[in-house]
């Protein structure tokens, strides 16, 4: 007994990757759970306008952040500040009262802003007025299930098939590591294109979420995105000898990006310290444009900083995977035409 002991404690020290996922995955839920797992928000982005903008913004309680004061914009100005998510609370101010509007789609912000109304002020829910959990969850939940989809699926399905030799055979053949990687992961995105169809559509239908945005928007927002979580899922296959390395590795990403994300709590509330990592991770700009096309119909224009992110990283992530993967194929398209030809005539 004691020698299949010391053998397992030396057969768990050479594999690195389940003591990293031992050690290093229960810090990472207490950081996470510690410093992001916050639904109190101490800071509240606001714009203030009207005739009496300047006068009321010194008098609001300090967890309004003043950001923008404009006593010359009306109503209707304070309402496209929120829809294109440059504040969070815009402050009405007038003469004849006080009116305050609170961005919905992020629900706990909202019910801090209505635990703290000034007085005489007016509060006014838009986009989410009955604050409904689905309405924010379900845009989310879109890319969580295509971030799975791209890393966890796609990445076994690539590492299958180097546990069977299957890549061995297509590196003896006249293909090119792009004609193969491409050819691994078209199916991977056909069924996330389908995947994406069909959960937008179930949300709507089963949760009546509201969708006043662009189509278009949307799918661009969709498509980007799915080239990043399918980059993602190949990078995971270059660097993992087995199926189940490929799920722990997708698992430590996926986590993360559930919990700082903004998907469940607001980044708001996040440490400073801990806030910034979600700022690097897809999953946040996307919940970003997905929540604004949505519940608020929220234009490219204002759109435009998520979705240019979210390309950079399809560029950037998309490009390592490729060289990962081009370096994995590349010895064997050493071989000469003829020991490929034989290779290929011997299946």
């Amino acid at each position: 007994m004691k020698a299949m002991i010391v053998k397992e404690f030396r057969q768990l020290r050479r594999d690195r990757r389940t003591v990293a996922l031992l050690v290093g995955l229960p810090i990472l839920l207490l950081v996470v759970f510690g410093y992001a797992a916050k639904f109190d928000v101490t800071s509240i982005d606001t714009t203030v306008v009207g005739p009496n903008a300047r006068a009321v913004a010194a008098t609001l309680p300090r967890v309004y952040k003043v950001a923008n004061v404009a006593p010359r914009d009306t109503a209707a100005d304070a309402t496209e500040v929120l829809r294109n998510s440059d504040a969070q609370v815009a402050v009405v101010a007038t003469p004849n009262g006080n009116r305050m509007l609170i961005d919905g789609t992020d629900i706990f912000i909202a019910q801090s802003a209505l635990r703290q109304v000034p007085a005489q002020t007016i509060p006014e829910v838009l986009f989410n007025p009955t604050l409904n959990t689905a309405y924010v969850m379900v845009p989310a939940l879109i890319g969580l299930i295509l971030l799975f989809v791209g890393t966890v699926i796609t990445s076994v399905g690539v590492v299958r098939e180097r546990e069977q030799g299957t890549l061995e055979q297509l590196a003896v053949m006249p293909l090119r590591p792009i004609d193969v990687t491409i050819g691994k992961i078209a199916p991977y995105f056909l069924v996330g294109v389908f995947d994406l169809v069909v959960i937008t559509l179930a949300g709507i239908w089963l949760f009546n979420v509201p969708f006043v945005g662009s189509i278009w928007i949307f799918c661009a927002f969709g498509l980007v995105f799915l080239f990043v979580v399918l980059g993602l899922g190949v990078a995971i296959s270059t660097v993992s000898r087995s199926q189940g390395e490929a799920i722990q590795l997708a698992i430590m990403m996926l986590l993360p990006q559930v919990m700082l994300s903004g998907m469940i709590f607001p980044l708001a509330s996040m440490a400073t310290g801990v806030r910034w990592i979600g700022y690097l991770l897809p999953l946040t700009w996307f919940v970003e444009g997905m929540r604004g096309v949505f519940l608020k119909g929220t234009g490219f224009a204002a759109l435009a900083l998520p979705f240019g992110v979210l390309v950079v990283m399809a560029i950037v992530v998309f490009g390592f995977a490729m060289l990962r993967f081009r370096r994995d194929l590349a010895p064997k398209h050493s071989a000469s035409p003829d020991r490929a030809t034989a290779a290929v005539g011997a299946e």
